[in-house]
């Protein structure tokens, strides 16, 4: 490649910022906004922690209606067999009268005991819900944060000079033949130029041989050198 000493570094900054946009491309994250999804994920464990624990209370709830309802069922049950046992003359009968309201007063009795055990548990549950409603409304109040704080990293965060801009700037100082055989290296290995340490390409990274070094720093000052290894042109000065 033919081009003027003085464009030789202007050569290796197009190469260098083509590859550092290339490199920028993909979105990063930044730790704030990692910090945003840690929160959030947080959130969403603790409202359906939250959630769970409001349908255990339901259903419990549901439990105690249930068991009242029931008693409310027998303790009239019990009392139209006593009223009947009042009227009652045949004894047969009032065995059976007997036997239905003893059965009614032993199921009333496990029932208190069920209804005992069912307040017990639903006081735990309250205490649970409340527990994790509480969280999610903390972890809500991290969501905020976090996301307050990513949104003040991004606005303090300076804008660079657009890669686009700098690469268009670069491409006009040099000259259309040179640029077209750089694009094409570029296109064959990814590189297209690189510096040159006396000793390796950093393009490819490769040491390379006596002969190859030799025939480096014996090209003439008006062209550009390639690596006899990945083909990249070689940037020997950039002082």
């Amino acid at each position: 490649m033919k081009l003027d000493p003085s464009l030789h570094k202007t050569l290796l900054q197009l190469a260098t910022t083509l590859r550092t946009q290339n490199a920028n491309s993909a979105p990063k994250t930044t730790p704030e906004q990692e910090a945003v999804d840690k929160a959030v994920a947080e959130l969403s464990r603790n409202r359906d922690a939250a959630s769970a624990a409001q349908m255990a209370v339901d259903d419990m709830e549901n439990e105690i209606l249930r068991i009242q309802s029931d008693e409310r069922k027998l303790r009239r049950r019990k009392k139209d067999g006593q009223d009947a046992l009042g009227a009652e003359t045949d004894e047969e009968r009032r065995r059976d009268l007997n036997h239905d309201v003893y059965t009614a007063k032993s199921r009333i009795a496990d029932l208190m005991s069920e209804l005992q055990e069912a307040h017990n548990e639903i006081h735990a549950l309250r205490n649970n819900r409340d527990l994790a409603q509480s969280r999610v409304k903390d972890t809500e109040r991290k969501v905020a944060d976090a996301r307050a704080a990513a949104e003040a990293a991004a606005a303090a965060t300076p804008e660079g000079e657009d890669p686009a801009v700098v690469i268009a700037h670069l491409e006009e100082k040099l000259p259309s033949e040179a640029l077209a055989e750089f694009h094409a290296q570029r296109l064959e290995n990814g590189v297209g130029a690189a510096l040159f340490n006396g000793r390796s390409c950093s393009g490819c990274a490769m040491v390379l041989p006596a002969t190859g070094i030799s025939d480096i720093r014996n090209t003439p000052k008006d062209e550009v050198p390639q690596c006899p290894e990945c083909g990249s042109y070689l940037i020997t000065d950039i002082s």
